[in-house]
C-alpha cells in the first residue's frame, strides 16, 4: 500500500503516480502469472529478450549483491530472479524525483512502511510572503516486532537523512535468503535510516541476512544509521540514531 502526501496544489501529481506504480509491480510481481518476470522465471521470457528497465533494475541489484558480499541477493535459493528487494525502494525513488521534477516543495511517499521525505534542506520559501520557513518534519514510527500493535519508537526525518525502510520477519516470517538458503537469523527486525530509499532498504534486508557480521560491515562502510531486535527482544542501534531519537524524544533519556 501506497501513501503519498502532497501539498493541495500538487494533488494533480497523484493518478500519475499511481500508474507509475501499477507499472512498476505489473512488470515485477511473481504473484502475477503474465507480469515480464514471471514469464522470465517460468521460461517464456529469454533474460536476454528482458526490457531495459528490467535489466537496469537486475544490475543495480546484482551490484548491491556483490557490494554485500551476498548479503542481499536478487536471487530465490531455488535460481528465481526476484526483485522485490529492491523495485519497491526503486519505486519511491521514481516517485521522489517526479514530484520534485514537478516542483513541489515537499512531499513525503510511504510504501509498506518504507518511507522517503522531499529533499528540503532548512527552509522553504513561503510562496504567499516570499519569506522562509521551516520545513513540515514528517515523523517517521517503527513498530515493536515482538508485538506489532505497539510503536518501538520513531523519529523525524529531516534533511539529509531523509528515508527510512525496515526489513525483518515480524510481518511476514523468515523469507530473506543469502546465498541459497532461507534460515532463521538473529535479527527479527532492522530499520536503517540513510540518505536515499534504495540504499537503506537493501542495507536492512543485508543485516538481516547476515546477521553481526553485516551489522558490523554495513556500520563501518556507509553512513547511515540503524535500530536492530533481535529475537531475545534485545535492542542495539548506532550512536546517530541515539542521538536523534533523544533529540526528539528527551523525555526517553538515555537508556536506551
Amino acid at each position: 500500500m501506497a501513501s503519498i502526501d502532497v501539498p493541495d496544489a500538487w494533488a494533480s501529481e497523484l493518478p500519475e503516480l499511481e500508474l507509475g506504480f501499477r507499472a512498476i509491480d505489473d512488470r515485477f510481481s511473481l504473484y502475477q502469472p503474465d507480469s515480464e518476470l514471471s514469464r522470465i522465471a517460468d521460461g517464456r521470457l529469454s533474460l536476454s529478450s528482458a526490457s531495459t528497465i528490467l535489466l537496469a533494475s537486475y544490475s543495480r541489484a546484482l551490484e548491491w549483491r556483490s557490494t554485500t558480499g551476498g548479503n542481499f541477493s536478487p536471487h530465490r535459493p531455488d535460481g528465481t530472479i526476484d526483485l522485490n528487494g529492491i523495485v519497491k525502494a526503486e519505486a519511491i525513488e521514481q516517485a521522489g524525483a517526479h514530484l520534485t521534477e514537478a516542483g513541489c516543495p515537499e512531499w513525503s511517499i510511504n510504501v509498506g512502511g518504507d518511507l522517503l521525505v522531499s529533499p528540503t534542506g532548512d527552509a522553504t520559501l513561503d510562496s504567499a510572503s516570499a519569506t522562509p520557513r521551516a520545513p513540515r518534519l514528517v515523523r517517521a514510527g517503527i513498530i515493536e516486532p515482538l508485538s506489532p500493535t505497539e510503536l518501538l519508537c520513531s523519529l523525524e526525518l529531516r534533511h539529509p537523512r531523509r528515508a527510512i525502510a525496515t526489513s525483518g520477519s515480524a510481518e511476514r516470517g523468515d523469507h530473506i535468503w543469502r546465498a541459497g538458503s532461507i534460515a532463521p537469523t538473529q535479527f527479527v527486525q532492522v530499520s536503517v535510516v540513510a540518505n536515499d530509499i534504495v540504499t537503506a532498504d537493501v542495507l536492512a534486508t543485508a543485516i538481516v541476512a547476515g546477521s553481526d557480521d553485516a551489522l558490523d560491515d554495513v556500520t563501518s562502510r556507509w553512513d547511515v544509521d540503524v535500530i536492530t531486535v533481535d529475537r531475545s527482544g534485545a535492542l542495539r542501534m548506532t550512536p546517530g540514531l541515539l542521538r536523534a531519537l533523544i533529540k526528539d524524544a528527551p523525555e526517553l533519556g538515555t537508556d536506551l
